[in-house]
């Protein structure tokens, strides 16, 4: 495997699937933006010949919010509302955050981090472990994060633990926005996505009846995105609990992958352009001082 650009990473295998992370770098970094945990990227995985994530944009800086690849998490911050301008606010994975003005938080803009806490990271020839410490005026935590191939499976498991070792609760949420990019397929009739709902709502989306439809718990693309276009849609759930299972696979190329969780999905929102397709699963946090919260994810890779 190739990487996209020169940046310290990793690769591990299980011999079944070999998978490219890049590693957390202030200076060096693949992603120094201040949206996602910057822990766990994956740059490229394979299985069998077949790709599942991958590169999907264009431009390429290492700060853009979105310059990332494979399946990301975003954590919500922490104390904005309540920090002054100039002071700072908690970005989990990422560090304290400066905060600018009184303008409304926004994921997509640039902040400048303050204190960017301390990573250490253990390297297995099957797996790599970040741990992520951070110690701030008001929130603390340590952050512990495993991505782990499975001995014998096409099988990616991503372990999280997430202890508050700050004064104050620690109340948000996780998402993963998983950047699938299988075989490098355009986004269109080709992709096949299953989702935990009976019922998918299209409340306050976009696409619907132009890019894609729905029938019972799945999305059908009506044709490819063009260049530019999305789909996009905030909660499919409409507010509902369900369960983290989910499917997403390419039925020209026959690969595909199950995704599923040991928490329940608390609101599942949808983006595709016109070379990802992410539907991203949030899990809700609420850990008091001293207390410790763990969840994991499992990715399923298959071929048909």
């Amino acid at each position: 495997m190739k990487p996209v650009l020169e940046a310290p990473g990793a690769e591990i295998t299980n011999g079944l699937v070999h998978a490219q992370l890049y590693l957390p770098d202030g200076e060096n970094g693949y992603y120094r933006g201040t949206r996602f945990d910057w822990s766990g990227v994956v740059s490229t995985l394979d299985y069998k010949g077949h790709t599942y994530h991958g590169k999907w944009f264009d431009k390429y800086n290492p700060t853009t919010h979105d310059a990332i690849m494979g399946p990301v998490e975003e954590f919500g911050p922490l104390g904005f509302t309540d920090a002054k301008v100039g002071e700072s606010f908690v970005k989990i994975g990422i560090g304290a955050i400066t905060k600018p003005d009184e303008k409304p938080y926004s994921s997509f803009r640039p902040y400048t981090i303050a204190n960017p806490g301390s990573w250490s990271v253990k390297k297995k020839a099957d797996q790599v472990q970040f741990v992520h410490t951070l110690t701030d005026a008001n929130y603390g935590y340590d952050y512990q994060k495993t991505l782990k191939l499975t001995k014998g499976k096409p099988e990616l498991v991503i372990t999280h633990t997430l202890k508050n070792t700050g004064t104050r609760t620690i109340e948000t949420t996780v998402y993963n926005h998983n950047f699938f990019v299988i075989d490098q397929q355009p986004t269109g009739p080709g992709y096949a996505v299953t989702l935990p709902v009976s019922t998918l709502s299209p409340e306050g989306g976009r696409g619907m009846g132009d890019l894609l439809t729905f029938k019972d718990n799945q999305l059908i693309y009506l044709r490819d995105l063009e260049k530019k276009e999305q789909a996009y849609f905030p909660d499919l759930a409409a507010g509902k609990s369900v369960p983290y299972e989910l499917n997403v696979s390419n039925t020209k190329t026959g690969a595909g992958v199950n995704v599923t969780g040991d928490r329940e999905i608390s609101k599942l929102v949808f983006w595709s352009s016109s070379t990802t397709v992410c539907p991203e699963p949030y899990i809700n946090l609420n850990i008091a001082p001293g207390k410790s919260f763990s969840w994991q994810i499992t990715y399923q890779y298959y071929l048909k």
